[in-house]
């Protein structure tokens, strides 16, 4: 080991933010910790909130409200598309209806029209009578006839 190049290697004194203080050995003579044996969680069983803005919350507030707007707008999706969805079939429906309607007004109508339709027929001569009432005319054939005797 080559001498002058290393540092000394002194008695350090260790300084945690719940108060502990112990010694150990180190290249500086005083030494600040954030934790020790006697506070970290690990060691003590108990869960301590070490770092309030560190790295999960602020993941948490960078992603997680994006979590949430995403499942908010893919639920407003579906509710908007069953909305839809329940509005063609009320559409649909009233269509149904309204067709159903215009076919019985019809048959009604229809109904109305049978009996005033049948009592004019009952009443008016027989199509036989007509025809035997009026003369009949010559046809081509008879002309044709006629034209060729002369």
């Amino acid at each position: 080991m080559r001498e002058k190049i290393h540092p000394d290697y002194v008695e350090a004194t260790v300084h945690c933010s719940c108060g502990n203080t112990f010694k150990t050995r180190s290249t500086k003579s005083e030494l600040h910790v954030e934790l020790c044996d006697l506070c970290h969680p690990f060691y003590t069983g108990q869960q301590k909130f070490v770092d309030t803005g560190g790295r999960v919350q602020r993941f948490g507030d960078k992603f997680g409200s994006a979590a949430e707007d995403v499942i908010a707008r893919e639920s407003a999706q579906k509710q908007a598309r069953q909305k839809a969805h329940e509005e063609s079939l009320a559409a649909s429906r009233a269509a149904r209806e309204k067709r159903e309607r215009a076919a019985a007004d019809a048959a009604e109508k229809a109904a109305a029209r049978a009996p005033k339709a049948e009592a004019p027929a009952e009443e008016a001569p027989p199509a036989e009578a007509v025809a035997a009432d009026v003369p009949e005319e010559p046809t081509v054939e008879a002309n044709d006839a006629e034209d060729s005797a002369e």
